[in-house]
């Protein structure tokens, strides 16, 4: 798909973030719940007024529910339940192009691999990935192709190279020049039961 040129993408998947992360929460959720249906404004109602503090009970200034911060930073959603239809059609809009072909042409360029050993393996592991799902996940790269796409996605394709090697996702001739999927170099064959493995996942 093609986003619309006033599509701020990174607010869009700010408030999908935003919103699944409530979710995650169920004292979150039930508030989110009450907004949504209208009964979070019958609470406010019922809260104690400033009359009743000075009887003992806590002045409605003072009762302010712990979720109702966190649900005010919902900016599609108003306090009484109404909803930003055209800001919800733009999250759903951007979820969309995230999960298309065209999401390489939205996401700029890593500056960076990620300073941990084991994070930047997974990331090396994933930048190769997307570069033959790209260039068709079943043909076999040169060295020169390999590097031209990793660059488009991210700094120093000779080590993003080299860990995806070193961690089974890709896998080289003998002479080094070109490269796969190691699963369409190698697929699994099924061994009879009990029989123990012959080599180890990704040994070379």
């Amino acid at each position: 798909m093609t986003p619309s040129p006033s599509m701020d993408l990174d607010a869009a998947l700010s408030r999908a973030r935003m919103l699944f992360s409530m979710l995650s929460s169920p004292k979150l959720r039930a508030a989110l719940g009450a907004r949504l249906t209208g009964r979070e404004q019958i609470d406010i109602a019922d809260r104690p007024t400033g009359a009743e503090h000075r009887n003992g009970t806590r002045d409605a200034a003072h009762t302010r529910s712990s979720t109702d911060a966190p649900l005010d930073r919902i900016d599609w959603l108003r306090a009484d339940g109404q909803v930003d239809a055209p800001m919800l059609r733009e999250v759903v809009d951007a979820l969309s192009l995230m999960r298309s072909s065209d999401a390489i042409l939205e996401v700029p360029r890593l500056e960076s691999l990620p300073p941990r050993e084991v994070d930047r393996i997974a990331a090396s592991g994933r930048i190769a990935r997307m570069v033959f799902e790209r260039l068709g996940a079943d043909g076999a790269l040169s060295e020169a192709e390999l590097n031209a796409g990793i660059s488009m996605i991210a700094p120093d394709p000779a080590l993003v190279r080299r860990d995806a090697v070193d961690s089974g996702v890709l896998e080289r001739t003998a002479d080094g020049s070109r490269y796969r999927l190691a699963q369409f170099l190698q697929p699994p064959v099924p061994l009879p039961l009990g029989s123990p493995a012959l080599t180890s996942p990704g040994a070379r």
